[in-house]
């Protein structure tokens, strides 16, 4: 009886076919990952290694060169550079930059793609930029802003996965940034839902809240530009983004701020002045429980990270 049974199990078990899965794009090792927020002067006297590199500019714009050629890489823009070329980075000298840089591993064919190539990502691609960088912060000690980086220490215990995380979110994004290149749109576009960031309700109020930065608002106010109910927009808005609209609107005041300050044209005072906080003890204390530094040790860290 046994005898037959393990026939009949064998039968059964040919029937089955385990299809082995190939790799369009297989990253073999990550090298780096920075967050850099530059001031306005900032430039490198460049380098050339043997593996890739993405540089994505989230804020203003920054000009990089490839083997002597000059490439201006705007806001949302991401440029690669290939291995062994030969390559520069510089803010333009106006405005202070943030500039997501990744770099890695890869031996795929179907990497050559992006040799030379600058390319515009919409929101859904976007999004893949911050996990990797998310996964990062909670993998890899990775210094503040520190363009000397050539070696990134795991985290003393790093977070479960997280290598794996990048690696996937890396692969990914590569492969749904392909397709966007290559495929019409008879084809398979992307493989991942496309979901929005957030909902309407919340982009019309992060809209309301950056044409007001210089300003202030209150709720009243918010409510009466989107035209939603005060109960509702609070609901949604920390639903989506994990704060309320007021902790959101401090967020991007001090972002501003950051960026006045490396910037390096106005003074604490008058950073404060221009985002209407009432009293500059009042925004140096919100600069500092949201950063961590008081501004002028932000400013001064900036300069001693740009010289």
């Amino acid at each position: 009886m046994t005898f037959l049974l393990s026939l009949l199990y064998n039968f059964i078990m040919k029937r089955y076919f385990k299809h082995k899965l190939e790799n369009l794009i297989n990253v073999s090792k990550i090298v780096t990952i920075h967050y850099f927020e530059f001031d306005k002067h900032f430039k490198t006297e460049g380098e050339a290694h043997d593996f890739w590199e993405i540089v994505y500019v989230e804020k203003e714009s920054i000009l990089c060169t490839a083997d002597g050629v000059e490439i201006p890489v705007m806001q949302g823009e991401v440029l690669f550079h290939k291995p062994n070329e030969f390559h520069t980075l510089s803010a333009n000298g106006k405005t202070a930059p943030n500039v997501f840089i990744l770099s890695f591993v890869c031996r795929s064919d179907a990497i050559r793609f992006f040799e030379n190539k600058k390319l515009r990502l919409d929101s859904n691609l976007a999004r893949f930029i911050y996990f990797i960088l998310e996964e990062g912060k909670r993998t890899f000690d990775i210094p503040y802003s520190d363009p000397k980086l050539k070696k990134m220490k795991l985290l003393s215990p790093p977070t479960l996965g997280g290598e794996q995380l990048i690696k996937n979110y890396l692969e990914v994004f590569l492969i749904n940034l392909l397709r966007s290149q290559t495929e019409t749109k008879d084809g398979n576009h992307t493989f991942l839902p496309r979901k929005e960031l957030s909902s309407k309700p919340v982009n019309d109020v992060v809209q309301v809240l950056k044409n007001s930065l210089y300003s202030t608002l209150t709720v009243e106010e918010i409510c009466e530009k989107t035209a939603y109910g005060r109960a509702y927009l609070f609901r949604i808005f920390k639903q989506k983004t994990g704060k309320t609209i007021m902790e959101y609107y401090l967020d991007l005041k001090i972002e501003r701020a950051k960026q006045l300050l490396r910037e390096n044209e106005l003074s604490v005072k008058e950073i404060s002045e221009l985002l209407a906080f009432n009293e500059p003890n009042y925004f140096t204390k919100t600069f500092k429980r949201i950063t961590g530094l008081t501004p002028t040790a932000y400013k001064k860290r900036c300069i001693e990270l740009n010289l």
